[in-house]
């Protein structure tokens, strides 16, 4: 049996606590295969699935009420904050804030399934104003469903899993190189995406000033507001001429603007 997998007997509900907790913080760890290891021991008989299932909720809980009453209490700054580490901008605030303008608390049901969505979507419910008692209630529900689908695929899997250790010590030091490598490669893939995606931010970017001139002159102008409806309704405050509009009907109007038009776009 390898260290590794002697370590998992011993420590495994502290490392499972721990790396969920993690990442539902933020932390790039994946729970999902520590979930599914725990999952397979439950199987071998080495651990209860229901203990781990319970730990795992309570972890997921612990880290999304931080950020639900971050959101509640700090509002758009502390989603600001977010995007700025989020490493799929385009998946951040605006995305998540019109799945709960569509399906409100219910979001929290298949959020944790999401990439990007499952740190974003507790904060954004507390700016949207949803009361502790229903983001619990939701984000437990969405806990359990997550936990369990990966414990209960482990548990399926049991037999596999314990193969896999027993090869690990085979492939000595290499396997290390094998994991990280991908994951090193993901996070460099997304980091370059990011900092691609704030170059060109940059460039577009228009100031305010800029724009009240072009607004005084009277030249060709067609503004376009970006936010959710309940992210308009917080702040309180609109770009006099914008037209509220959501991407996908971006094309249409698009087509029928005459030639010169300045085009704006703001979504924060």
């Amino acid at each position: 049996m390898t260290e590794l997998w002697g370590f998992l007997l011993k420590h495994g509900h502290a490392l499972l606590f721990a790396v969920v907790l993690a990442e539902q913080i933020g932390a790039p760890l994946p729970a999902v295969p520590v979930l599914m290891v725990m999952g397979a021991l439950a199987g071998l008989g080495y651990y209860s699935i229901s203990s781990a299932f319970l730990l795992s909720i309570a972890a997921c809980l612990l880290a999304d009420y931080f950020w639900f009453e971050l959101g509640r209490r700090r509002g758009s700054s502390i989603l600001s904050f977010l995007c700025k580490l989020s490493l799929e901008p385009d998946s951040c605030v605006r995305a998540t804030s019109t799945r709960l303008e569509r399906w409100g608390p219910a979001t929290l049901l298949f959020a944790k399934f999401i990439p990007g969505l499952s740190t974003v979507a507790p904060p954004l419910a507390g700016s949207a104003g949803i009361t502790p008692a229903r983001f619990l209630l939701y984000d437990g529900a969405g806990s359990a469903l997550w936990s369990a689908s990966a414990l209960c695929l482990g548990f399926l899997l049991q037999q596999e899993v314990r193969r896999v250790f027993e090869w690990l010590p085979r492939v000595g030091s290499g396997l290390l190189l094998v994991m990280v490598t991908p994951l090193a490669g993901w996070i460099a893939w997304k980091a370059w995406q990011r900092a691609r995606a704030i170059r060109l931010a940059r460039i577009a970017r228009i100031q305010p000033e800029e724009l009240a001139g072009i607004l005084d002159r009277g030249e060709p102008l067609a503004l376009f507001d970006l936010r959710s409806p309940s992210a308009i309704r917080q702040a309180g405050a609109r770009i006099p001429g914008a037209v509220r509009m959501e991407d996908d009907e971006l094309a249409l109007h698009l087509r029928d603007l005459p030639g010169g038009t300045h085009l704006v776009f703001y979504c924060t």
